[in-house]
Parts: structure tokens; sequence; C-alpha cells
């Protein structure tokens, strides 16, 4: 996957509020963890999303019979989150739906953004797993528009 399309699919996964959160409350199920973590995004909070992962976070994006390791580590993210910001300043999205399992958390999400040519949209499952209350591992599919 070429790097801007990586930094893009990276921004997309995010994107979204967490509707029904509030900023103080705690989030206690995977779900919450999930809505949290897009709003964190949202608000361009890269300290409080690198809270909610774990040490050795893997972003891997998934083409047909083959997944790539897109970053890993908190460091790594760090940096990629810092320079997507930097590239998509008006970038947003919302999760147009969430099911939740024991340890993972799949969703479609839209993400929005203005572009030279007007308003830009596309969506993408992703799914969160998650090891000991934080998110360990990322799968991102495809975009659909």
């Amino acid at each position: 996957m070429h790097a801007r399309t990586s930094v893009a699919s990276l921004g997309l996964l995010f994107l979204m509020g967490a509707p029904g959160i509030a900023a103080a409350e705690t989030p206690t199920t995977n779900e919450q963890r999930v809505r949290a973590y897009v709003s964190a995004f949202n608000q361009r909070e890269i300290d409080t999303m690198m809270s909610m992962v774990s040490d050795d976070i893997q972003w891997l994006s998934v083409a047909g019979d083959t997944i790539a390791v897109e970053t890993e580590g908190k460091p790594r993210l760090r940096e990629s989150m810092a320079s997507y910001f930097k590239s998509m300043p008006s970038a947003k999205s919302e999760l147009e739906w969430v099911q939740a399992t024991a340890s993972r958390v799949a969703a479609l999400e839209r993400a929005s953004w203005e572009g030279k040519s007007g308003p830009r949209s596309q969506s993408s499952l992703c799914v969160y797993e998650f090891r000991d209350s934080l998110i360990s591992r990322v799968y991102y599919y495809p975009v659909e528009k």
C-alpha cells in the first residue's frame, strides 16, 4: 500500500465522534472504547488516543488474501496520526454501525473531508481487537465509495 493511502487509511479509522460518552466518563465496554477513541481522533487528541492503545499496537490493512502491517507500536502510530492531522485538517467521520464481541468491535466508518473539488467521503469496514481493555490491533479493509 502506498504511504499516502496508508496515512489516509489510518485517519479514516479514527474519524468519528462518540455519541453518549462524555469526555469525563470512563468507557467500560469495548464498543464505548472504540467510540471514545474515535472521538479523541476527531478532537485531534493524540495523547488520549495513545492512552487507549497497547504499546505494541498494530495497524493492519487487509486486501484480498494479503495483510500488510501499516504501523506497529505507539511511537509509529503517534507519528502517523500527527502527519495525518497535518495533511487532512478537515477530516471527520461517523460510525454507521457497530457490532461487538467479547474481544473485538467491528464498525463501518464513513469519513468525510473537504477536497480540492469540494466535499468528499468514503467508508470502510474495520475491526478493533482488544487486550486488557486496550486496542491491540486494528484490521482495516479496502475503502468503499
